[in-house]
């Protein structure tokens, strides 16, 4: 039995975010698979990005980025009501801004989703299936 291996990374620190924001250079997102659970403090991205740790680049898998502990997220230039808008993710960066962090997801176009948390980093890239290549 061929079993791949996907690949699930845990980040709880600035590098950690770096390696997973690099695993996410060219994602495609649908806006209508972007989530944020304000009760559970979860903000979730369905992504379909490129095997670059396996320098497989021609190869497409599907993954899910789970952000926990956030608190407010903000977005700007996109446009929520258009569900079938792809966003390509080009880096996922990190400021400190007083007692919290703000991640920030950069889009191509300008576009850019801001998530606020509690001074704490809690980042999962896990992948769930490889794409058939079409």
């Amino acid at each position: 039995m061929n079993k791949e291996y996907l690949a699930k990374i845990i980040a709880k620190d600035s590098q950690g975010l770096q390696l997973i924001s690099a695993c996410c250079y060219q994602s495609k997102v649908k806006v209508d698979e972007i989530k944020f659970l304000k009760k559970n403090k979860i903000f979730l991205i369905n992504l379909e990005r490129f095997n670059y740790e396996n320098n497989k680049s021609n190869e497409k898998i599907n993954s899910i980025c789970k952000f926990e502990f956030v608190d407010t997220v903000k977005s700007k230039n996109i446009d929520q009501n258009n569900k079938n808008i792809i966003l390509e993710l080009l880096a996922i960066n990190l400021f400190k801004k007083g007692k919290n962090i703000e991640i920030a997801l950069l889009f191509k176009d300008n576009a850019f989703i801001t998530l606020s948390t509690e001074n704490i980093i809690e980042v999962t890239l896990e992948d769930q299936y490889k794409k058939k290549n079409d």
